[in-house]
């Protein structure tokens, strides 16, 4: 069975999770265009690799072979699941 950690942004640095839900609507329409073309969506493998330390700075996560980094409101709208 799968646990759920409530989203993207409270993964645990160097753990994998597979994206189980995407919040569209709370995303910005530019941000949501850019995360379905650089392959976010349901299903897809994730792992959060850094965090900013100073603030409330992005989160850099590897989806497919890409290093991508997103602001901390878009990771949060990013539900994840432990397998």
């Amino acid at each position: 069975m799968l646990a759920s950690v409530p989203s993207l942004e409270s993964l645990p640095l160097r753990h994998r999770g597979t994206i189980a839900a995407i919040a569209w609507d709370r995303l910005a329409a530019p941000e949501a265009r850019r995360l379905r073309e650089l392959g976010f969506d349901e299903g897809v493998n994730v792992e959060v690799l850094h965090r900013a330390t100073l603030g409330r700075g992005p989160i850099a996560c590897r989806i497919g072979r890409m290093t991508v980094a997103l602001r901390r409101s878009v990771a949060a709208a990013i539900t994840v699941s432990l397998g």
